[in-house]
């Protein structure tokens, strides 16, 4: 598949009740598996999900399109005891939660970090994509133009420059060509 695919990159939804020969399978193929730092947070059994426990074959994601979105999980979802230990764990911010989840999942070993907009942009409950096992309401929510800004984007720029996170340049054919 990769040979096919050119060499596109694969990581496996190993989230959940997951078998030793799943990880094995995962291992021998060098699939990364995923960690979603939201599930950390819970009794010890969850603290799997936390950077501390990652590895570079890993994925780490603040939450899935199956999630509740950050702050809505925050005010709606999370149960006290989860509060407790994630304010222990990330320490209370001043520009919300959700952005000391990002710092985390971008400061932490795994080889890829991954944001959902809704939690970059701190919205509620009402920008959740999807509730699995809910047939109607779900993928709806919309991304408006004016809610990307500039001070969003250095945030995020300063943050990928700070975590080793910024993308390789990718060589310009049109610009090395107009450069000779």
């Amino acid at each position: 598949m990769r040979e096919a695919l050119g060499g596109l990159p694969f990581f496996a939804e190993d989230l959940g009740y997951i078998t030793p020969e799943v990880h094995a399978l995962r291992k021998k193929l060098q699939i990364p598996g995923m960690a979603v730092l939201q599930f950390g947070f819970g009794d010890k059994g969850s603290h799997i999900y936390l950077p501390q426990q990652l590895t570079p074959d890993t994925v780490a994601y603040t939450g899935t399109h199956d999630n509740d979105t950050l702050v809505g999980w925050w005010e709606t979802g999370a149960s006290a005891e989860e509060r407790r230990n994630a304010e222990a764990y990330l320490g209370k911010a001043e520009d919300g939660i959700h952005w000391s989840f990002i710092r985390a999942v971008q400061a932490s070993v795994a080889s890829l970090s991954v944001v959902p907009l809704q939690d970059i942009l701190g919205l509620g409950s009402e920008a959740r994509m999807n509730v699995p096992s809910q047939n109607a309401g779900n993928w709806r929510w919309r991304c408006n133009p004016e809610m990307l800004t500039k001070d969003l984007a250095s945030k995020l720029a300063l943050l990928a420059e700070v975590t080793d996170r910024l993308p390789e340049s990718v060589p310009d054919p049109a610009v090395d060509e107009a450069l000779a």
